[in-house]
């Protein structure tokens, strides 16, 4: 996934999982930024949560008597100094804002947001699951906006890439370079493309694909559509050219790859032939 258009929801804290205003979200179901996906209500042992709770029950006493402790300095304001009225008021404030801090620890939920606008990918969710914290809840992808990772064993294509592709059924996808990695990965070096386009709706993260990198070297040749190469019983590369009306004849050839969708015949053909490009398949079935 691009790491600026793809995200993951994880739990921060251990709990029990809950739906959101919307239920839980389904695996290719489109959400926004910010949309809350789930709550994780936090899991603690009970002798925690009544320690809390008596903790709690306590500073609620203190924070009463506190406060009718006021009320009485209040009224007698002209013979009281008011630094004595002023520590009370504090006293009052602090305890509130204790009391609130328990009591919400005691009743709150963590709302799993999220991060960016897309489409689930994954989902390990159902309702009243529990979850451990840093546990993948959700992912998040956007079809249009994927990275391209391809692994060359050339060292050197790095520095020589002119031009990238990538097929998706018939369709040539432009890939734009966006660097390699300065570490071998297995003996291969790790080369990073990037693609915006809808074509790549079609693709799934984790999904192999073979990318077709340019160089800056140049090759003479023809270039005919990958669909027309078939092979022949001896399980050599040919291309059906026509030379009369309904009449076929089989070419041996030698390619190279293009571009994913073409290929360029480097031995062959000649200029002027004309090369079946559809219905290849059942001329070569033809014996």
């Amino acid at each position: 996934m691009d790491p600026n258009a793809g995200g993951k929801v994880q739990a921060t804290t251990a709990g029990r999982l809950e739906a959101g205003p919307k239920g839980l979200p389904s695996l290719g179901q489109t959400v926004r930024k910010g949309e809350v996906l789930a709550y994780v209500v936090p899991s603690s042992a009970p002798i925690e949560r009544s320690n809390q709770a008596a903790q709690l029950a306590e500073i609620r006493a203190s924070q009463t008597l506190a406060q009718k402790r006021l009320a009485r300095l209040k009224e007698l304001s002209d013979t009281v100094p008011r630094k004595e009225i002023e520590a009370v008021e504090s006293e009052v404030a602090s305890l509130s804002a204790r009391a609130s801090a328990i009591g919400g620890g005691l009743s709150s939920r963590e709302a799993l947001l999220a991060p960016v606008s897309g489409v689930i990918a994954s989902a390990q969710a159902v309702a009243g699951q529990v979850v451990d914290a840093r546990e993948l809840v959700y992912e998040i992808v956007d079809p249009a906006r994927l990275n391209i990772e391809a692994v060359a064993f050339d060292t050197e294509l790095a520095s020589n890439v002119a031009q990238a592709s990538l097929a998706v059924g018939k369709e040539r996808v432009p890939l734009q370079f966006i660097g390699s990695a300065r570490s071998l990965r297995e003996q291969a070096l790790p080369l990073t493309f990037r693609a915006q386009q809808a074509a790549l709706g079609g693709l799934a993260v984790g999904q192999p694909v073979k990318v077709f990198v340019q160089t800056r070297a140049r090759v003479k040749g023809i270039a005919v559509p990958a669909a027309s190469l078939m092979k022949n019983p001896s399980n050599q590369t040919i291309v059906w050219v026509k030379t009369a009306p309904e009449k076929f004849e089989p070419r041996i050839v030698m390619v190279e790859p293009l571009d994913g969708v073409n290929v360029a015949v480097t031995s062959g053909l000649k200029a002027g032939n004309r090369v079946a490009t559809q219905g290849a398949t059942l001329i070569n079935q033809v014996r």
